[in-house]
């Protein structure tokens, strides 16, 4: 009996296990069902995005003034080009006479009463037709009289009207257009303030859900740089030396970047952020007022310089280490923390160039400061669809090498400009 019963408890136990089997199958189905469904749609919802996206530029490019009037070229220079062939030709065939006008008038007139008539009027005949000549070119340069010149209208509309690239790869260079030290404040301020308001799910450190942590590690990277420039800014930059006292909204701005940015609530660390941000934003107004002052000396920008050299070296001691022996995951991890770093990095020294021109064009520095810049904006530009961590000499990438270079070639510019500041080269 005990075994009969014994072997009809083991047939049940087979039975919820097959039961149990079949309802998880049956959910992992549905769920692989439900996945490619959705990424189907998201495929399917982009493709048609982007063909209307092309369709419009194609629209505004083709309705811009500078599209009909590079349209309206090729007609108007032909049609300048047969008036000015049909005006050209008698005035070729008339030349000697002009050039000896006089002496030629008196003896036609002398010789035969007719030739000097018709020298009349071929001389009425190409003053005409000069006149033309000259009208056609005054109603004709500014768009198909010359090639050369729609060419010069052209090429600075279009780079007027190129748009700002967003945050993820570069900046345009700012502009200063108001007290030293506006533009490099607002550069500060953008690449943060990107990721916190204009970024699709804003931070993402501190999200309960992470669907993907590029973009997390993106985003400290960016906030590394932002804590080392709040430093700077507030113990140097806006001071006149260290027995001068702290701008209030530096100070503030430095104390509230210095927040995990893991933390969720009671404060959250997009709002301590946030104020950080507005702590730049009241220092910026006061520069415009007149109320504080930017100090580029070169005791104030060596440690900023020194500061980024730091953060370089260490992204590129990561980005090296045991090349093709890491997992990819960990792999991306680093790949886009330094991307991070870059693009933020990038941004800052591109105002550092116009809001410290002087400063460092008095070492001759302006071109390494560039040098740097490009480096940076090279390894921000990368976008690989998979970070990959094949093995040097294989046939795959390794995607950790590919931005370790331009990231060691902006930290040996950053360091020959302090040794240039210094004079310790």
């Amino acid at each position: 009996m005990e075994e009969a019963k014994n072997a009809g408890n083991g047939g049940d136990a087979v039975k919820k296990k097959s039961f149990l089997m079949k309802i998880i199958i049956s959910k992992w189905f549905f769920l692989t069902v439900f996945i490619l469904g959705i990424s189907g749609y998201a495929a399917w919802w982009g493709m048609n995005w982007w063909a209307d996206y092309s369709a419009e530029k194609d629209v505004e490019t083709h309705n811009s003034p500078i599209a009909q009037e590079t349209d309206a070229a090729p007609d108007l220079l032909h049609e300048a080009v047969t008036d000015e062939t049909h005006s050209v030709l008698p005035l070729t065939t008339h030349q000697p006479t002009a050039q000896n006008h006089d002496s030629q008038k008196t003896a036609q007139h002398v010789a035969d009463p007719l030739n000097h008539t018709a020298s009349e009027t071929d001389t009425a005949f190409n003053k005409t037709a000069h006149e033309t000549k000259v009208t056609i070119h005054s109603t004709a340069a500014p768009t198909a009289g010359h090639v050369t010149p729609v060419a010069e209208q052209a090429a600075p509309a279009v780079e007027h009207a190129t748009p700002t690239v967003e945050h993820g790869t570069t900046h345009a260079a700012p502009v200063r257009t108001g007290p030293r030290g506006v533009a490099f404040v607002e550069a500060c301020i953008q690449p943060l303030d990107y990721e916190l308001n204009h970024r699709f799910l804003g931070w993402r450190p501190n999200d309960i859900i992470r669907i993907a942590d590029n973009i997390k590690n993106l985003q400290l990277g960016v906030l590394e740089v932002t804590r080392r420039t709040a430093v700077a800014l507030a113990e140097n930059l806006s001071r006149t030396g260290s027995t001068d006292a702290y701008v209030p909204s530096l100070e503030y701005a430095m104390n509230a970047f210095m927040i995990k940015p893991s933390e969720f609530m009671f404060p959250s660390a997009e709002g301590k952020y946030q104020e950080g941000l507005d702590g730049w934003r009241n220092y910026q107004n006061m520069l415009n007022r007149g109320e504080e002052h930017f100090y580029r000396r070169v005791d104030n920008l060596v440690p900023l310089f020194k500061a980024y050299e730091s953060i370089l070296g260490s992204c590129d001691e990561n980005l090296v280490k045991n090349v093709g022996k890491m997992s990819t995951f960990k792999a991306d991890d680093i790949f886009y923390y330094t991307k991070g770093v870059a693009s933020c990095m990038g941004t800052i020294l591109a105002a550092v160039a116009v809001d410290c021109d002087d400063t460092i064009g008095s070492v001759q520095g302006m071109d390494v400061l560039h040098h740097a810049i490009d480096a940076l904006h090279h390894a921000s530009s990368l976008e690989p669809w998979i970070v990959l961590e094949g093995s040097p000499d294989g046939i795959l990438a390794n995607h950790r090498a590919n931005i370790a270079a331009p990231i060691s070639h902006a930290r040996f510019y950053l360091d020959v400009l302090s040794r240039s500041l210094t004079g310790n080269l």
